[in-house]
């Protein structure tokens, strides 16, 4: 099947194209972006002119930042093409439940993508806690802003989420693994004096489970999710690539370049069925956050 590939920027060139190429069900037959090309492929600079020049160009898939991604991804199905969308899936809750009754009006499928739920260890995980009570949590998700998105500014603009771009990661794989659904409870989060989103936060979930997500971490970078359960502890390390149960390691390997083929394989799998796939769980985590997270002033940042 032919895709396009919308936003050719960090993520799209270090995970999207790779796996693409690797991919047994997709071919990227196009691009569009008004920097990023990629060598081989018909390259066009507006959504519209590519759909109207593609029409065997089945389904697209946007990596563009959450804040400008709406009106592509309207565009997208309305000219009945499927649509596959990069975590986030929009830049708020009520554009991305537009999209999904668009899609449904449209007869083609929606796929809102978590990279971090295809990790090696999380399905795992998630058999292991089945059925069992989990007692308390932590989770540390800190990495380094300068090394993952160096210079892109739009992350810490209005709409960009700031340190809850990582951080919906360990959401999304919590609220998969999980027996029983969570809720926030109380939140605090640390805005640069000149920017409009976070650079870390400190979350309390419901079930005794806490996040401390922070976008300054030099050297060795965290993401842990740890918990306390019943049958003993259990925790996944390495951005969920590594499950541990009562403290040894049980399964997966520190490899994330499986998540994104993953990804396009569900993809695949969802067109072929006729079917979507919208969880917007990590995000109503999000949106709550900033709801009702008390709000501290930081020390400047710039990249």
């Amino acid at each position: 099947m032919k895709l396009a590939l919308v936003g050719i920027g960090k993520i799209a060139l270090d995970q999207h194209v790779p796996a693409l190429a690797a991919s047994p069900d997709w071919e990227l037959a196009a691009t569009v972006s008004r920097h990023g090309t990629v060598e081989g492929v018909e390259a066009f600079t507006d959504i519209d002119a590519m759909l109207a020049a593609r029409p065997d160009v089945e389904a697209v898939s946007l990596c563009l930042p959450p804040v400008p991604r709406f009106a592509a991804a309207e565009a997208v199905l309305r000219a009945g093409r499927h649509l596959m969308l990069e975590k986030p899936p929009g830049a708020s809750l009520s554009e991305v439940h537009a999209l999904e009754a668009l899609a449904r009006e449209a007869g083609v499928t929606i796929y809102a993508t978590w990279h971090s739920r295809m990790a090696l260890g999380v399905a795992a995980a998630k058999r292991w806690l089945a059925g069992r009570e989990v007692r308390s949590g932590k989770i540390t998700w800190r990495e380094d802003i300068r090394h993952w998105h160096p210079g892109q500014d739009w992350i810490l603009e209005a709409g960009g989420m700031g340190v809850f771009d990582p951080g919906i990661n360990a959401l999304s794989i919590l609220t998969e693994i999980l027996p029983q659904p969570v809720h926030l409870q109380a939140a605090e989060l640390d805005f640069p004096q000149n920017r409009q989103a976070p650079i870390a936060a400190r979350l309390q979930l419901s079930g005794g489970i806490e996040a401390d997500f922070d976008f300054l971490q030099t050297g060795p970078q965290t993401w842990d999710i740890e918990l306390s359960t019943d049958a003993g502890p259990v925790a996944l390390r390495m951005g969920g690539n590594v499950l541990e149960t009562r403290g040894q390691p049980a399964e997966g390997q520190e490899d994330i370049m499986q998540e994104y083929p993953a990804l396009y394989a569900r993809m695949a799998e969802l067109v072929r069925a006729g079917a979507s796939e919208v969880d917007l769980a990590p995000m109503v985590l999000v949106a709550d956050a900033f709801t009702l997270g008390r709000r501290n002033t930081a020390a400047s940042f710039d990249f």
